[in-house]
């Protein structure tokens, strides 16, 4: 049976990965209006990898007896000045999510919940990889700055992504 205490940090987590894909398709949708279509590729990739984070967690909770509770999702920013302030909220974003699985991490340690600890190790690592990607984009566009031929290269590396 799963803790009440981690069930509910769980759930509230399942709408922080809903959150984040919401973002990162409003994201997908700034970039298609901006003609990055690369960039907007990444985007819709990043948000189907975080509907599959909030998956992870529904099926945990309801294999270990408890109760998923599914909560409101936040209305995402719509705009950026740039490719480089988008990817610049990414790689923020992604440092919040790293912050909210090291506290559940920490909540599964105190209450002694080794099955939610080995469940949590997919996330840390992922998390590693996920800061990783976004701050990699993040440099390459902070010196291509606003040179339209290195965002339209970066745009389409970027659209290879699968």
């Amino acid at each position: 049976m799963i803790p009440k205490e981690i069930e509910k940090a769980f759930n509230e987590q399942i709408k922080k990965e809903l959150d984040s894909a919401y973002l990162y398709l409003s994201m997908a949708a700034y970039f298609e209006h901006e003609n990055l279509e690369g960039m907007a590729h990444w985007m819709k990739k990043q948000a189907q990898e975080e509907v599959g984070h909030a998956m992870k967690f529904f099926e945990h909770i309801n294999e270990r007896g408890g109760r998923v509770e599914l909560h409101a999702l936040d209305e995402p920013k719509k705009d950026w000045a740039s490719p480089l302030e988008a990817f610049k909220h990414t790689y923020d974003h992604e440092q919040k999510v790293t912050a909210s699985i090291n506290n559940l991490v920490e909540l599964a340690k105190k209450l002694n919940d080794n099955a939610s600890l080995v469940f949590l190790n997919w996330f840390v690592n992922e998390q590693i990889e996920e800061e990783a990607n976004a701050q990699k984009i993040l440099s390459l566009l902070e010196r291509i700055e606003d040179n339209f031929a290195g965002i339209i290269m970066l745009d389409t590396e970027l659209a290879k992504r699968e």
